[in-house]
């Protein structure tokens, strides 16, 4: 096979963002796209871009007839019926070699091993598409630090956060659709940097065992009034009603099975962020060795005084989630080639066509998705969570947090 074919379901933003991504890749072709409103726009695209030829299916039946692997960049709420369908597709002669998943993999602890099911009562191999794991600064000083980290032992800090100005899509910012606030959205990728980072080089991603989670949730600018009016019209969704939280920050304790020796992965993630846009920073540090990743420390930088700023169309052609189009502005000149997404596509790639584990299946996505619960927990809770205690692990499976059952104004502050 000199090529995979890939296929969507979803033509949303994080697959626009995928496609740009195939434009870097070599071997895999973007053969199909079912979307209920834009699968055709996407492959079009596709098909101007060379990375065809791709066709817009009504179903996920041929989508899964024309394709090796199939991935679901789908909403959230939708994953459970479109693996379903996916498995359908399967049994009645569908030759997938495999599935993928965006992050998270399940709203809930529970939904998540439903999902692993299906994949396994299909056969299929999986894999977890976390695109800040391959980000090329972390896999970078991995790399430079290997030496450093062999003599003088691993990490013991790593601290990253993911912070912008709130999601594109109404279905994000509705916590019963997503699954929660931005903790759900974008507390599972610093979680998942952080645990990888810490984790001793050459052992695998799930070596270190978590410990403890403590939380804080916080509802600090869309739960005033003048922003829950501005979310009401531009999103359609009332955070007087049903909020989520806009702002998350904890601590997740880890073990070293072999040594003892305890670390600690910091998670901070907001929908608040008033700078550029975008930014991802993450640091961490060891015995006499460090290391810092800041996303908007670009090469690249760029002024628009007011006389110009009427020839911008869309500041998002310089940065994701960009909330200014004058003035001094940062611009990452590849976006998808920084935050990952080229690299998880080699990855993903390469597992399939070789017959190799990804970098990450669907059962680490499992052990994310139980973190971001347990962080639900010790948030709405005010209490560390106890991640050895038997009877914690037991109420995780099934958990769902007063903020995905659209109860947040029991734990939210909203302003009345």
């Amino acid at each position: 096979m000199s090529s995979l074919k890939l296929g969507f379901i979803g033509a949303g933003f994080i697959a626009k963002f995928q496609a740009l991504a195939l434009t870097q890749v070599r071997g895999v072709d973007l053969t199909g796209v079912v979307s209920p409103n834009r699968a055709q726009a996407l492959a079009d695209y596709a098909n101007e871009q060379g990375l065809g030829p791709c066709t817009a299916y009504e179903t996920i039946k041929e989508l899964c007839d024309a394709c090796d692997v199939v991935a679901i960049f789908a909403p959230n709420y939708l994953r459970l019926e479109l693996m379903q369908e996916i498995v359908d597709a399967v049994k009645s002669g569908s030759e997938l070699k495999g599935i993928v998943s965006e992050k998270p993999l399940g709203r809930t602890v529970a939904d998540a091993r439903k999902l692993i099911a299906l994949a396994d009562e299909a056969g299929l191999q999986t894999c977890y598409f976390e695109n800040q794991l391959h980000m090329k600064p972390i896999k970078k000083q991995l790399d430079q630090l290997a030496p450093q980290q062999k003599v003088m032992g691993p990490m013991t800090l790593v601290r990253a956060a993911e912070e912008h100005g709130g999601p594109h899509e109404p279905w994000f910012w509705d916590p019963v659709q997503q699954g929660g606030g931005v903790l759900s959205d974008m507390g599972c990728h610093s979680i998942a940097v952080a645990w990888y980072a810490l984790t001793p080089i050459g052992k695998p991603l799930t070596f270190l065992e978590p410990v403890s989670v403590s939380c804080e949730l916080g509802l600090l600018k869309w739960g005033q009034t003048k922003w829950r009016q501005d979310l009401m019209v531009r999103m359609g969704i009332d955070y007087a009603a049903t909020p989520a939280e806009d702002f998350a920050t904890g601590v997740i304790t880890f073990r070293n099975p072999e040594t003892g020796l305890l670390s600690k992965g910091q998670f901070t993630v907001s929908w608040m962020y008033e700078k550029q846009g975008l930014r991802l920073f993450m640091d961490g540090m060891g015995p006499g060795y460090a290391f810092e990743v800041d996303s908007l420390q670009s090469p690249l930088k760029i002024f628009i005084g007011d006389a110009a700023a009427e020839a911008v169309n869309d500041a998002e052609t310089a940065l994701e989630k960009s909330t200014a189009s004058r003035g001094l502005l940062a611009v990452e000149p590849n976006e998808a080639d920084l935050y990952g997404y080229v690299d998880e596509m080699e990855d993903m790639r390469d597992a399939f066509m070789n017959g190799r584990a990804p970098l990450a299946d669907w059962n680490y996505g499992l052990e994310i998705t139980k973190l971001c619960a347990a962080a639900y927990m010790a948030g709405e809770s005010g209490k560390t969570v106890d991640l050895t205690d038997p009877n914690v692990q037991k109420e995780l499976e099934t958990f769902q947090s007063l903020i995905a059952q659209g109860r947040g104004t029991e734990v939210l502050h909203v302003e009345e």
